[in-house]
Formats: C-alpha cells, sequence, structure tokens
C-alpha cells in the first residue's frame, strides 16, 4: 500500500492507494497532520511507502518517527517527470502543478492536455500529444476574489461560495455571487475555446476543491476529478520507484 500527501495552501491531503485503487482520503488542517498520520499508519499497517509533494509547511522530521520499513519519498523539481518541460523559467514552476502534469501524461497517454486546478489560484497547464509541456495561465480562485472584494473595497461583505440564483443581482451579496461565479465560469470555458481552437485530440482536466462546483457549470466537455493531484502522486511513484 501506498499513502500520498498532497500539501496544500490551507489543508493536507492524505490519501491511501492500493495499486490504482484509492481505499481512504481525508483532509486537515496542518495543526492535526500528525496525528492522522499516525491514525492511517495504524489502520492501515502494510503501507510500506509514502509519497509526498513537497516540503513547505512540513518539514522532514515530521517524519523521522515513522517505522524504517517505510520510505519517504519527497517530489521535488529534481524527481524525474514523464514529460519534457519547456517553460522557460522552469526554476519557478511549481511543483504542484509538475505533478498534475505528470499524471496528465501518465493517465492519457498519446493526447493533447490540459489541466485546470480549481483551488486556492485556478492554475492552467497544457502538456501536448508529445509530452511536451509549455506552461499555462494562473489566476485567482473563487475564494481568491471573494476575499479580495471584501478586502479591498470599503463596504463589500465578506462572503462564502453560493450558486448565484440569477445572472441579474438584484442585491449586493446576488451581485457579487454573480460576478464570481459566473466570472470564473466564462474565464475557463474562454480559455478552454482558445486551446481547443487550435488543438484537437484533447483531453481536460479539471482537478481542484471546486472541480465539481463548476463542472456543473461548464459549457465544455472535461473530465473533472478534485483528487486527481493525490492519483497523480500515485502514477509518479509507479513510474520512478515501483520497480
Amino acid at each position: 500500500m501506498l499513502l500520498t500527501i498532497d500539501e496544500g495552501n490551507t489543508l493536507i491531503k492524505i490519501a491511501v492507494f492500493e495499486q490504482n485503487t484509492l481505499i481512504r482520503k481525508e483532509e486537515i488542517s496542518y495543526l492535526n497532520f500528525k496525528e492522522l498520520l499516525k491514525y492511517f499508519l495504524d489502520q492501515f499497517p502494510t503501507i510500506e511507502n509514502i509519497i509526498v509533494s513537497s516540503v513547505a509547511q512540513l518539514q522532514k522530521n515530521d517524519f523521522e518517527e515513522l517505522s524504517e520499513v517505510i520510505k519517504v519519498y519527497y517530489v521535488s523539481r529534481e524527481t524525474r517527470f514523464p514529460f519534457e518541460n519547456v517553460y522557460t523559467t522552469p526554476h519557478t514552476l511549481g511543483v504542484d502543478r509538475m505533478i498534475l502534469a505528470a499524471g496528465a501524461v501518465l493517465k492519457f497517454p498519446d493526447r493533447n492536455r490540459l489541466v485546470i486546478d480549481a483551488g486556492t489560484c485556478i492554475t492552467y497547464d497544457f502538456i501536448d500529444a508529445n509530452n511536451k509541456y509549455y506552461g499555462g495561465a494562473i489566476s485567482p480562485g473563487i475564494n481568491l476574489r471573494y476575499k479580495s472584494l471584501h478586502d479591498y473595497t470599503a463596504k463589500l461583505p465578506l462572503l462564502a461560495l453560493e450558486s448565484p440564483q440569477q445572472l441579474i443581482g438584484n442585491s449586493t451579496s446576488q451581485s457579487i455571487h454573480s460576478g464570481v461565479v459566473h466570472g470564473v465560469v466564462a474565464e475557463i470555458d474562454a480559455f478552454i475555446n482558445a486551446i481547443l481552437n487550435k488543438n484537437d485530440n484533447f483531453i481536460i482536466i479539471l482537478t481542484g476543491g471546486d472541480a465539481l462546483f463548476l463542472a456543473e457549470r461548464l459549457k465544455n466537455t472535461i473530465f473533472a476529478n478534485p483528487n486527481f493531484l493525490l492519483e497523480s502522486l500515485n502514477l509518479i511513484f509507479q513510474f520512478n520507484y515501483n520497480d
């Protein structure tokens, strides 16, 4: 069994895989990480390997107390990835984006791929059918847009995500919901359409915390999977370490 750990901006996602099958998944705060890690290892004693997406807030000494029979792998820019990186500033490319690109290549071979990660930020990553990673785009995510409207104006309230009742908001709250949600949906659809106009044989992968909410509202056909980064970690482990 493999334990995968995705270190997000606000939460840590932990999942157990048996080959390509996701057995169990949890999302926790950083404060509860060690407690949940111990719980997972107790519940699944056949875990032999752990793969971690990056080490930022988590430190390598967080894993020092593990049994010597458990190997811990840290994915970094030095990890072997199944694509050619032609990004002009590879040293600035987030490891999370590289992991998602790797997952797209390994799961969907011989196709053009666009990976859209709708989390704190919305990232777009394009990898062609020849496994060349070109880059993409970064824009504010849904919650970040709500927060920005509140933080940088004098009177607009801080709202939580809610589906707008109509396009034309009849109150300040409904106007904010309409602007944020319809704005994000229009942005994603426009980006997808621009890519599709120049490429065929395409797969579009939507992941991240807001993936399912957005998938119901997008006009384009997509493969929506909020667990795609965790699954990509599993695929990277198999690609690199599972002889």
